[in-house]
């Protein structure tokens, strides 16, 4: 027996005094709620209402229980409220790129809030975003896709030192966009050498396959040493490094800018970062609101996403040119 709905019909059928109008309060068919009184009769072991006058009276017995019969209704009401409050108030777990700005981060919490929606934010490597996102530990993410077809699009750069260092690719110092050859130094006039490449070092974020297979391509056809490219562990020693001229950077340009690098965008955008922000399967919805995948793509430092990319670079004529 569902009590709950029996006790609705009770409690219903004293208050209007008639099965037909009680029935209808409650959105159903005057035989079903005639069942469900009856039920409850049963179960309590005597009659509720006297069905011998005209007019539907409720019997001691009925009078007896109707107080603890409203109450119980009344405790069910309060437990559903209090459930819904606490799911509106639950806390949805937003995983984001690692070392995204600290004040954008906090313009996707205040967002939330604004919304309803308490968000916590977990800077996350993009291969534990994509596990944790999938198995419902996080409601939403940032997901690392090819620049290609993605939503939101993070222009992919070169960080260098700052402008007294004379180790930097002249096109940086312009804040003109860098082709990967700009990187390779250029022969010494005197004994016709070309000395070793600065290393090219990358962060976390770009340790995806698709982006680690296209820069090692891009860099090969430059003829940049095999190994000039490599992963850097952990961020803070790379920073260094390229801040004392040792190193080159590949970030986006309000990680570099805010802690003092130079930086001027790669050239290939097919090189730079795809976002798509997504929901977990387990989110009712099955979408992500409009304002959150909003403030969620600024604190990635997306930009506005052309219809189409550039054409791939024709590397060869830049080589031939600069021999």
């Amino acid at each position: 027996m569902d009590l709950l709905a029996h006790l609705e019909a009770y409690v219903a059928t004293v208050d209007e005094a008639n099965f037909s109008r009680a029935a209808d309060r409650l959105g159903i068919a005057q035989p079903l709620l005639s069942r469900r009184i009856k039920t409850l009769e049963t179960h309590f072991g005597g009659l509720l209402f006297d069905r011998s006058r005209r007019q539907v009276a409720t019997t001691e017995l009925g009078m007896l229980l109707l107080p603890y019969a409203r109450d119980v209704l009344d405790q069910a009401q309060r437990l559903d409220q209090a459930a819904r409050s606490a799911q509106r108030s639950q806390v949805r777990a937003v995983g984001v790129p690692v070392d995204c700005a600290p004040a954008r981060l906090a313009r996707v919490i205040r967002a939330g809030t604004q919304h309803g929606t308490t968000l916590g934010v977990r800077e996350l490597p993009p291969a534990e975003r994509d596990a944790r996102l999938a198995d419902g530990t996080l409601a939403y993410a940032v997901l690392r896709v090819p620049p290609e077809g993605a939503a939101h699009r993070v222009p992919l750069g070169v960080a260098t030192a700052p402008p007294h260092d004379a180790h930097r690719p002249a096109d940086a110092r312009q804040g003109r966009p860098v082709h990967l050859e700009d990187l390779r130094p250029r022969r010494v006039a005197a004994t016709g050498a070309r000395p070793a490449p600065l290393p090219i070092l990358t962060l976390a974020e770009d340790d995806v396959p698709y982006a680690r297979d296209r820069l090692a391509r891009a860099a090969a056809h430059c003829g940049l040493p095999e190994r000039s490219v490599r992963p850097a562990e952990p961020a803070a020693t790379a920073l260094a490094e390229t801040l004392a001229g040792r190193t080159v950077l590949l970030c986006g340009e309000s990680f570099a800018r805010r802690h003092g690098a130079d930086w001027a965008p790669l050239a290939d955008a097919s090189l730079h970062r795809g976002y798509d922000v997504r929901a977990s399967p387990r989110q009712r919805s099955g979408d992500v609101p409009q304002w959150l995948a909003t403030v969620l793509a600024a604190a990635a430092g997306a930009v506005a996403r052309a219809d189409r990319l550039p054409e791939p670079v024709n590397t060869s004529i830049r080589l031939a040119a600069q021999g």
